[in-house]
């Protein structure tokens, strides 16, 4: 799993490749409950797609540049776009399904 600041997101995102991506905080207690969930995604997809996570109080402008006004927020991209965007705490089913239909 990839911890991007705005340089390495940005690289990233350049590259096309599908990317999902968790804007988090490391107090808030529902980006904790989805952590793990996150990681086992970042396993199961290495190699087809990039996983990684955002620290909203690291990188404000980041966030801000999408919008981001809950967290956690999993944001995926595609083509260097944004194609879907899931808020708050969901099954890992919700998101393989994001990750199945795009790869």
């Amino acid at each position: 799993m990839i911890h991007f600041n705005k340089e390495t997101f940005e690289k990233t995102l350049n590259e096309g490749k599908l990317m999902m991506v968790d804007f988090w905080a490391e107090w808030c207690v529902p980006c904790q409950m989805l952590g793990p969930v996150i990681e086992g995604l970042a396993e199961k997809y290495e190699g087809r797609a990039v996983v990684g996570k955002i620290n909203t109080d690291e990188e404000q402008e980041l966030a801000m540049s999408f919008g981001i006004s809950s967290i956690p927020t999993v944001v995926f991209f595609k083509d260097g776009e944004e194609i879907e965007r899931l808020v708050g705490v969901m099954p890992p089913e919700d998101f393989v399904q994001v990750l199945e239909k795009n790869l």
